[in-house]
């Protein structure tokens, strides 16, 4: 008779001389499946054996797993038998993971013990934690005072334009009930990090002078809610990349076309606060080398599937922030749960760009690869070869005298400055923390090409001096 085979939650021992490897089954079981038996007197095939019993065997067994597997459990140890042969049976549950036999950790794999590395336990006592409790649901030290109520307000006609909420802004407490962004009185993590005047979330950003992080060119940390710190941070990488500019005859104005797709920018930003793991102290980056763009955030990819799986429509959404999601849903600020991967990767593919998905036991990591046809030499190449069909090619910010057009940034500088501006006011508004940097890179460029004036150009080192645009002071 063959009883039946080992799976992840069945083991089976020939005799309680084996108990030492008994325990180390039941902790991988426990660990894996929270449950499962265990037989003394039966081949690992499924073939009965049988066991001598006598009046302390099943005693020692319930005295060797109290001593040698932590946290302790209560088995139910009994004799059953089976094809006409006496077997001890263990059957076993608990619900306080990591379990470890004689002092380490293992895991089930199919029917086999696999012991835990230290990585492989650190991620397995992360997901336990999130599991346990989602974070974002948690209640935070935040009074209904601190919430923003413009920005509350705002949302609310967001997600209505989307139509994805069918009832109008009245007054915050009434919206946070609705929302599900408050329970008894207290406010969760999720009102904090979307709706609060101060949130206690931070975005760090670099821009590297080669492709390794050791010299940078800029570096910028801020704090803010969730969306104020996506357009703070899409709005950097934007500033940073190059643009070539199309002008092939078929409209009037021109066609300016970023090396990474702006939707791809904003789906991975979104993607990392999405996920992030906010239990840890680690914030969300942003590292821009000349040959590639990465977005990190610390959050570990789902367990047992893939960001093939999401881009081949295959893997089921797997949120860490469950709440979150739904509230960046009912804005549009993320589409269809589970598919952000995809958008990306579809984005990219259609431009032509190189992307990568990393991820490890501690983070994720979305790298774009940008474009090594972008240089100013391939530039002027490309220019000549298509010179010809009336298609013109540019580098923008490669150009001299076209200022305002070519660098997004520079020309986000000039929109800043319609009105009068402070060198400071400018900084912190492009996010440069650098004064050499900002002035050797834009501001004398741009003083230079007559695209800003000085107030007061006889005093250009006035503690007074602003900045401003010549074109606002011809506007009616």
């Amino acid at each position: 008779m063959i009883f039946g085979k080992e799976t992840e939650m069945l083991e089976f021992k020939k005799t309680t001389g084996e108990i030492k490897e008994a325990i180390i089954s039941i902790a991988s079981i426990l660990n894996k499946c929270g449950k499962g038996e265990l037989f003394f007197g039966i081949r690992n095939d499924g073939t009965p054996l049988g066991q001598q019993i006598g009046d302390a065997s099943l005693r020692d067994v319930s005295k060797a797993i109290s001593d040698n597997l932590k946290p302790q459990i209560f088995p139910t140890i009994d004799v059953v038998n089976i094809g006409d042969k006496d077997c001890i049976r263990v059957i076993f549950e608990g619900n306080a993971p990591p379990y470890y036999a004689y002092g380490r950790a293992y895991i089930r794999v199919a029917d086999e013990d696999k012991q835990m590395s230290p990585e492989e336990l650190e991620t397995f006592i992360i997901r336990k934690h999130e599991q346990v409790s989602n974070w974002d649901s948690a209640a935070a030290r935040l009074n209904l005072s601190d919430i923003d109520a413009a920005e509350l307000e705002r949302y609310i006609g967001r997600a209505n334009a989307a139509g994805r909420l069918d009832y109008s802004y009245t007054e915050p407490l009434d919206i946070l009930g609705r929302l599900k962004l408050i329970e008894n009185g207290s406010l969760n993590n999720t009102a904090e990090v979307m709706f609060s005047k101060d949130p206690q979330l931070e975005i760090q950003m670099a821009i590297f002078a080669t492709n390794v992080k050791l010299t940078f060119n800029d570096i910028y940390r801020t704090s803010g809610r969730i969306l104020d710190l996506v357009d703070t941070a899409e709005r950097y990488i934007r500033n940073a990349m190059r643009y070539r500019v199309i002008i092939d005859g078929s409209q009037l104005a021109r066609k300016e076309i970023p090396e990474i797709p702006h939707v791809a920018i904003r789906e991975a930003l979104l993607n990392s606060f999405c996920h992030k793991n906010y239990r840890t102290p680690q914030n969300n980056e942003v590292a821009i080398f000349k040959n590639r763009i990465e977005i990190y955030n610390p959050g570990t990819f789902p367990e047992g599937i893939t960001p093939d799986d999401f881009i081949r429509g295959v893997g089921q959404s797997v949120h860490r922030n469950p709440l979150l999601a739904r509230i960046m849903y009912y804005s549009k600020d993320i589409e269809n749960f589970g598919t952000g991967l995809k958008r990306i990767a579809d984005a990219c593919e259609d431009a032509n760009v190189r992307y990568e998905f990393r991820y490890n036991n501690y983070g994720f990591t979305v790298i774009f690869y940008r474009p090594p046809l972008w240089t100013s030499d391939n530039m002027e190449k490309n220019i000549g070869e298509n010179g010809g069909n009336g298609i013109v090619s540019q580098d923008i910010g490669q150009v001299t005298g076209q200022v305002a057009g070519q660098d997004e940034r520079l020309r986000a500088i000039i929109e800043y400055c319609s009105v009068p501006r402070s060198r400071k006011e400018i900084q912190d508004h492009m996010g440069i923390t650098s004064r050499e940097h900002f002035s050797k890179r834009y501001l004398s460029p741009l003083l230079e090409s007559g695209e800003l004036s000085m107030t007061i150009p006889e005093k250009p080192n006035s503690s007074s001096q602003r900045y401003v645009s010549p074109l606002s002071m011809t506007k009616p």
